[in-house]
């Protein structure tokens, strides 16, 4: 079964696929009713694609591009249109999918947006090597939650935001120790008596956390109201409704890009440069409180909000 990176693009992929499957049969319908003509004169056959066209405007859906807005969505947008033509599409027709790093999730609208791509939450665990810098600091901050280890804190240009650790990724392993049950205080430890040039450490990648994936409508709007990074309104109709955007929840992530601990107008501005596609990483208010608690402001505004590379 296909997986869309949002609504819109789940009902685009309908809209396309049914428009190559009438056209397929409307093209089946001519051929077979005209092959005598084809075999008499080869003119007939320069002729037959003119009436499969004027036949084409009775199809069930109107082209993509004519439609111009499509639930709030400016389809006739130079960059949309860019994204679009992006998609493989498949000698049927039909979307292609299972060719990205995003298994086979097909994207007619989203396209090959690369926000989606950073903010991607890989499945299963992955190895990554860390080395203390030169003040034997790795810049990463930890928590215990639930009996496990978080990443509260990654510093910014460290060795921990270097190698693509961040915010409420889960540590499981620290130098082949399980960290499970572990205290705050003893997980800081361990990486405080670790050695400088190699720490080995295991992670899961933002258990805590979820992506979804909106699109901006022909005023720039995805739908949604936040307030110091808590999401408090969602706005009837939009992108945001649609996708199942939920209050309550904090903004960790825009297109990969950390903005915990902006201010709402730093917010906004990574909002309207996130271009036409925007893929939100959220969390819980409850879980993103316990994972901020007692961190200070002096610690919040150093945290990595660079963009992360994929």
């Amino acid at each position: 079964m296909a997986l869309y990176p949002s609504l819109e693009d789940l009902q685009v992929s309908k809209v396309i696929e049914a428009q190559s499957t009438i056209a397929a049969k409307m093209a089946s319908v001519a051929i077979e009713a005209t092959p005598v003509a084809i075999e008499a004169t080869p003119v007939a056959i320069e002729a037959t694609p003119v009436a499969i066209e004027a036949t084409a405007e009775n199809a069930l859906y109107p082209d993509l591009q004519e439609l111009g807005d499509y639930m709030g969505l400016d389809l006739n947008s130079e960059k949309l249109q860019e994204d679009m033509s992006l998609v493989p599409v498949t000698d049927s027709g039909q979307v292609a999918g299972g060719q990205s790093t995003l298994g086979n999730m097909m994207a007619p609208v989203t396209g090959n947006n690369m926000g989606l791509h950073r903010a991607e939450i890989k499945a299963g665990v992955r190895e990554v090597t860390l080395c203390k810098d030169q003040d034997r600091k790795v810049g990463l901050r930890l928590r215990s939650i639930d009996r496990g280890i978080f990443v509260q804190l990654v510093q910014a240009n460290s060795p921990a935001s270097l190698v693509g650790l961040r915010f409420g990724d889960q540590i499981l392993q620290l130098d082949g120790k399980l960290c499970t049950g572990w205290s705050t205080d003893k997980a800081h430890k361990a990486l405080k008596q670790a050695p400088d040039d190699k720490i080995l450490l295991i992670v899961r990648d933002r258990p805590f956390q979820r992506t979804i994936t909106m699109h901006k409508n022909s005023n720039g709007h995805v739908g949604f109201i936040q307030k110091r990074g808590k999401i408090t309104s969602i706005v009837k109709d939009s992108s945001a409704a649609r996708n199942g955007l939920l209050t309550g929840h904090n903004i960790c992530e825009i297109n990969g890009q950390n903005v915990i601990g902006l201010k709402d107008s730093q917010i906004m501005e990574v909002l309207a440069m996130a271009g036409i596609t925007v893929t939100l990483t959220v969390m819980p208010k409850a879980v993103y409180e316990h994972m901020v608690k007692r961190m200070s402001s002096g610690l919040v505004s150093r945290m990595d909000h660079s963009t992360p590379e994929v």
